[in-house]
């Protein structure tokens, strides 16, 4: 059989094979570079459905363990559908927001669903742990991205969302600046025309985001470690006026409550009362207690790395959280940081992290020489009563002698922040 590689006398004929081999090499040099080549992170923060931005998380997280960015860009994907999975979650079931402090992790505006499922106990539990799986997921992600990587997506909060109702689309008023802009109002439904929020997320805050999981998740773990069936059979349908709660009938108005009148009202705070009064739970996996602990520690660790990476910028770039350094208020709180800001924070980072260390014990207004040691409330889980802990049967068992936080120390912290109050910087600052 004739062989082209080689001359009459059976050699090898080098130029031939050469020609070969460099042909090859161009032909497959387009495939190489295609499979190498980091997906862009636009098409996960611009996808106007559920398929488009599944898909381009899949690219990125292919792409995920040799490139910081495309790791970078996955953490903050899987962080949002974590959000998604709760919020339809909570849709699905008719959830209607109290857009209360107490309940945190009910505040996402979710649409209102004509047509709910039934709810039980073991689903709204499922639920809850399907997000905070997803959670730590994407805090290990964020986790992946070596400190000193070079990180700059600029990204358009009107045009990054998730889906609230389920539909496969990805709406204007799904948006992060319309979630953001109806939680700020207290209520409501998103606003569609909220104002274009965009910024160049860096490595900061990738700790940042990174530190909000983990917050999250220790919500998440403190309700998972507990029994907490009464508070749901018994005023749950307060959230769920429509999924055939146990006392749905007997106390949810016959129009669901929609009506928003006085009787609205009464029922609903009547059934908050009842909501506080019920959190009397059984302690059932004491390990997510005392996980729950973890989180808010490692949450602390990465603040404080965050303020490190904000400090040592030298831009002033679209900046999500500046720094003293890069002035300018920022167009998402109006507010200016400045240094007895950050060293205020820091403080506060200190304060919460000997708390949790049971180093420096938590005051109850009705015991003056003894304290609660945090730590021990965590890790050795007893049944949590919300009513008696307040009053003070249910502490008595983490109650010590030794240093407690006063109220001039925290105060001290407080005016550091000035007019607008800690509390609008620590939910800005994590």
């Amino acid at each position: 059989m004739y062989d082209p590689l080689r001359s009459d006398e059976g050699a090898i004929t080098t130029t031939r094979f050469s020609r070969l081999v460099a042909c090859a090499i161009v032909l497959l040099l387009p495939l190489s570079a295609a499979s190498t080549a980091a997906p862009e992170p636009a098409a996960l923060f611009e996808a106007k459905t559920v398929a488009e931005r599944d898909s381009a998380l899949a690219a990125l997280e292919a792409a995920a363990p040799g490139d910081p960015a495309s790791a970078y860009a996955t953490g903050a994907g899987e962080f949002f559908t974590a959000l998604e999975i709760l919020a339809g979650g909570l849709y699905r079931h008719g959830f209607e927001s109290p857009q209360s402090f107490m309940l945190p992790l009910m505040r996402l505006p979710v649409p209102d669903n004509a047509d709910p499922e039934p709810l039980t106990y073991e689903q709204f539990r499922a639920i809850l742990v399907a997000f905070r799986d997803r959670l730590e997921k994407s805090a290990a992600t964020l986790g992946s991205v070596p400190a000193d990587a070079d990180i700059g997506m600029v990204i358009d909060l009107t045009r990054l969302g998730i889906d609230l109702n389920e539909d496969g689309q990805i709406a204007p008023d799904e948006s992060a600046a319309a979630v953001m802009a109806s939680l700020s109002r207290g209520g409501g439904a998103p606003d569609a025309a909220a104002p274009a929020l965009t910024f160049r997320f860096d490595r900061a805050d990738g700790y940042w985001l990174q530190g909000y999981s983990e917050f999250l998740m220790a919500q998440a773990d403190f309700w998972l470690a507990h029994d907490f069936s009464n508070t749901f059979d018994g005023s749950f349908h307060v959230l769920f006026p429509r999924a055939n709660l146990p006392l749905q009938d007997t106390l949810v108005p016959p129009d669901g409550g929609m009506s928003g009148g006085m009787l609205s009202s009464e029922w609903r705070i009547a059934d908050f009362i009842s909501l506080v009064h019920l959190v009397n739970w059984q302690v059932v996996e004491p390990e997510r207690r005392q996980s729950a602990r973890r989180h808010l520690m490692e949450m602390i660790r990465l603040s404080r790395e965050d303020w490190k990476a904000i400090r040592a910028e030298t831009d002033n770039d679209r900046e999500w959280l500046p720094g003293p350094q890069q002035k300018g208020a920022s167009p998402l709180t109006g507010l200016d940081v400045g240094e007895q800001q950050v060293q205020a924070w820091l403080a506060a980072l200190a304060m919460a992290e000997d708390l949790l260390e049971g180093r420096t014990l938590l005051p109850h207004f009705r015991i003056a020489d003894k304290g609660i040691n945090m730590k021990r409330f965590f890790d050795e889980p007893k049944p949590f009563d919300l009513v008696l802990s307040i009053t003070g049967p249910a502490i008595a068992p983490y109650l010590e002698r030794g240093k407690i936080l006063t109220s001039e120390e925290f105060d001290q912290i407080q005016r550091q922040f000035g007019g607008a109050g800690f509390l609008t910087f620590a939910l800005w600052f994590n």
